[in-house]
């Protein structure tokens, strides 16, 4: 994943982008923010700092969505709710404030992401088939043997998330921040509720599989014929 960080405290920077890079994501760093719009190509998330020293960063957010539908995430010692408002208005994403775990900006940057490909997916995986259960991401549908199901949009990119994941256990940690792109109290509850929803509205209880103490996955019937 290729990160551009519009970030002109320096010191800031050097901390973020060898954390960034330990996770598996690559970055190019901007100082300003007059003409980031320009700095896109090849550029999965933009991690976006709204004190900048030559143009607001909202005016950077603005510029950038006026070009790109790129994800923007706000990186911002702002704080107030004005300054969170504005800055989702203007096209961002998410939006974190200064100081910030690094744990929970990578779970945002994966979060945000996922949502955006499970929005705009390309390519063959805008469908996903399993076991009778159709799952187009592009459509936003889901079919089991032929009939339409109506899922709410948590429930559906629950659903989304493990069809796409090729059989491999999503964790639940992962499956909270990249649906609901933070974690609470009650996050696990919410979670198995959704779950058991879905089960419910497919007619098979024993679709979506429970791995004890890890998380989720979808049932695989090649490798489970009965």
């Amino acid at each position: 994943m290729h990160i551009l960080l519009v970030e002109d405290d320096d010191r800031v920077a050097a901390a973020l982008r060898p954390a960034l890079h330990r996770h598996g994501m690559r970055t190019t760093r901007l100082a300003v923010g007059r003409g980031a719009e320009e700095h896109l190509a090849d550029v999965d998330i933009v991690l976006l700092d709204l004190g900048l020293p030559d143009i607001d960063g909202v005016d950077v957010c603005r510029a950038i969505r006026s070009v790109s539908d790129v994800p923007v995430i706000v990186v911002s010692a702002r704080g107030e709710v004005d300054d969170r408002i504005l800055g989702l208005h203007s096209g961002a994403d998410d939006y974190l404030v200064k100081p910030y775990d690094i744990g929970e900006l990578v779970a945002r940057v994966h979060a945000v992401y996922r949502r955006r490909r499970i929005a705009a997916p390309t390519g063959p995986q805008d469908v996903v088939e399993i076991d009778g259960v159709r799952v187009d991401l592009h459509a936003h549908s889901v079919t089991v043997d032929g009939k339409p199901i109506n899922l709410t949009r948590k429930e559906f990119q629950v659903l989304a998330l493990l069809a796409t994941a090729g059989g491999a256990v999503c964790t639940r940690s992962r499956i909270v921040a990249e649906v609901w792109g933070r974690s609470w109290a009650g996050a696990n509850r919410t979670l198995d509720v959704h779950v058991a929803t879905l089960r419910t509205k497919l007619g098979r209880p024993e679709y979506v599989q429970t791995v004890r103490g890890v998380g989720y996955r979808l049932a695989d019937p090649a490798a489970d014929p009965e």
